[in-house]
């Protein structure tokens, strides 16, 4: 009989001798690849040819690369002109394939500035989060929205710069609240003229670039003379701004007087796992601090961790002019070349030895031990009700990926699916997903069949993006808000795409409607409760609630947008401030889609091309 089993491929350091012949000493990036093609690793080298005879070599590797070079069954290059350029090639790649073996940060999100915006006379102060098109000023980044509301509240006391939009400073004929609280000027109804509002408006930009000083001398100043002119109500104003300054800065909770831009990074390593600590200086002010919890790559040190957490982290942000590290970095020349070429100035990467900037790591650094000190416990505990889960629901073992879907909607309208993702560390927040419900032949308020368009939806992308099921994308347990019809319909929608190894639970509120007395469904099987109190009953409730929160969340959003939509909308080329000036010329998008051509051309900031363009719109569609 003829044995027709692949023969396996050879792995280790044998396949990396051979793949050696076929290298010179070019910069460049190196994949190496397991037996089924999946990256073990990706590595930049200034000489590709020394760097990967390292790993020809039977012995001296550290277990975790002894491991890896254990694996590898072929290898694949890429040469670049430099070896910066090979530098943010490896980082974007680590990024896009998270290979196993490389340390990898997670979750890495945008992070929120604080906007003057230039397009009105007198501009609003806002939070800004994504891309900076809008015309104006930026001031950041924050690390979290909490800090930007605090600066913002600060500002509005000190500075009384409005934060209302356009249309509603607009259409104000009386002042709002915050006047009356002494947190705005209120220049919607005139109460300041536009050029001491944008006094305002500078003294509030020299304080967020740290120029407090000359902010607190010119008020000192303003507040003496007012005094002397008898101006007694505008002194007592300008006491209580000067005062609030004051407070402002004595409540700040680091003011480097050494460092005025300066990302803090520290990291620490334990057990296997990692945080670091990211601290943002920005005008000589603490704006807020954040954690990461890297993945390690199965056991790197320190030196690596941390060059990776900075090539990965500045991939897709603008590098402040100092990084100050608790762990040197095994290319710091290089990296600090490519941040300087990225950002465009000069940028120090720096491991402070004495002085204030030791000591703002050696905080940061604090920070870090005890955050991953908390998130261990947190993680020993989830991995607790995880391995419940997997029992209460006879499941082959403790998930790692469960998908928790909801839907949401007001009699059918603005119907939203939602996705939420839960795992050893908790809730994905990254990895959440809506979906707007596309099928119009739906009836509205169809649960099941929403369900099934989200369901199917969700894994025809799946096997599209990853038939093999060679990622962590897949899930290892669906929970289902509803009962027996809702999984009956997802059961459906799995059979006819082939998925029928990704078990299903629906979680249905029992009698009552009682939060406890959850009945759980499975297809072919009867339902069943878990007893009243079981930490595992609560955690499916949490997760449930968690879905339910997100769909409603994304439900809002879109009927909010849709209250505002107008046809105006789907005009090429009218954008928000194009839309506005329409708006404001003629009181209604009925009116500019009845507008004659002459009075489209009329209105300001429309060019004769686009006035044809709307006019054309709007008499096509008739």
């Amino acid at each position: 009989m003829t044995d027709t089993s692949e023969t396996p491929k050879p792995t280790g350091f044998s396949v990396i001798q051979d793949f050696l012949k076929t290298l010179d000493g070019s910069p460049g990036v190196y994949r190496m690849l397991d037996a089924k093609g999946a990256v073990l690793y990706v590595g930049k080298a200034r000489n590709l040819k020394a760097r990967v005879s390292s790993y020809a070599r039977p012995t001296g590797h550290s277990p975790r690369i002894a491991r890896m070079i254990g694996e590898t069954a072929s290898m694949m290059v890429l040469t670049t002109q430099t070896e910066t350029e090979a530098l943010l090639l490896e980082q974007n790649l680590i990024k896009q394939l998270k290979p196993r073996y490389n340390v990898l940060l997670r979750d890495d999100k945008s992070f929120p500035n604080i906007l003057v915006s230039r397009e009105h006379a007198f501009p609003q102060i806002k939070k800004h989060r994504g891309a900076k098109k809008e015309k104006g000023d930026y001031f950041g980044p924050f690390a979290s929205a909490g800090a930007v509301n605090r600066t913002l509240n600060q500002l509005q006391k000190v500075f009384l710069l409005r934060n209302c939009s356009d249309a509603t400073f607009d259409s104000r004929t009386r002042p709002c609240l915050l006047y009356q609280i002494k947190r705005c000027s209120a220049p919607c109804v005139g109460y300041i003229s536009e050029e001491d509002y944008n006094n305002l408006v500078s003294d509030a930009g020299r304080f967020l670039r740290g120029r407090t000083t000359n902010v607190q001398e010119k008020l000192a100043e303003e507040m003496q003379a007012a005094s002397e002119a008898m101006e007694f109500e505008r002194a007592a104003a300008l006491r209580d701004r000067l005062k609030a300054l004051t407070f402002v800065q004595g409540t700040q909770a680091v003011n480097p007087a050494g460092v005025a831009e300066a990302d803090v990074i520290a990291l620490h390593l334990e057990g296997g796992q990692a945080c670091v600590q990211v601290f943002f200086i920005r005008a000589n002010q603490n704006w807020g601090n954040r954690d990461y919890y890297p993945r390690t790559g199965a056991g790197a040190g320190a030196s690596e961790v941390m060059q990776a957490f900075v090539g990965q982290f500045y991939d897709d942000k603008e590098p402040p002019r100092q990084l100050l590290l608790s762990d040197a970095i095994e290319d710091t020349d290089l990296m600090a070349e490519a941040l300087s070429e990225k950002a465009g100035r000069k940028v120090e990467i720096l491991v402070p030895q004495r002085g204030e900037k030791k000591e703002l790591v050696a905080g940061a650094l604090r920070n870090a031990r005890e955050s991953l000190a908390r998130k261990m416990s947190e993680t020993a505990t989830q991995t607790k009700l995880l391995k419940g889960l997997g029992e209460a629901f006879d499941l082959d073992g403790p998930p790692s990926r469960i998908e928790v879907y909801d839907n949401s909607h007001i009699q059918g309208t603005n119907a939203v699916g939602g996705m939420i993702v839960a795992g050893p560390d908790g809730f994905l927040k990254s990895q959440y997903r809506k979906f707007n419900i596309k099928d119009e032949t739906l009836t509205p308020g169809d649960d099941f069949g929403m369900m099934r368009e989200v369901l199917t939806r969700r894994f025809k992308r799946l096997l599209k993006e990853d038939p093999d099921r060679q990622s962590d994308a897949w899930p290892d347990l669906l929970l289902i808000d509803g009962g027996a019809g809702q999984v009956s319909a997802v059961h459906e929608v799995l059979s006819e795409l082939g998925v029928e190894d990704v078990p299903m639970v629906g979680v249905a509120k029992g009698v009552d409607r009682d939060a406890g007395k959850e009945e759980f469904h499975r297809h072919g099987a009867r339902p069943f409760a878990l007893r009243r109190g079981d930490p595992v009953l609560y955690f499916v409730q949490r997760m449930r609630d968690e879905a339910h929160r997100f769909a409603i969340g994304a439900h809002r959003a879109k009927r909010s947008k849709a209250v505002g939509a107008t046809p105006l909308d789907e005009v090429p080329g009218v954008g928000a401030t194009r839309k506005r000036a329409l708006l404001a010329h003629f009181g209604s998008a009925k009116a500019v889609g009845r507008a004659a051509l002459s009075d489209l051309k009329a209105v300001d900031g429309i060019s004769d091309a686009l006035a044809e363009t709307i006019y054309d719109f709007f008499h096509e569609k008739s």
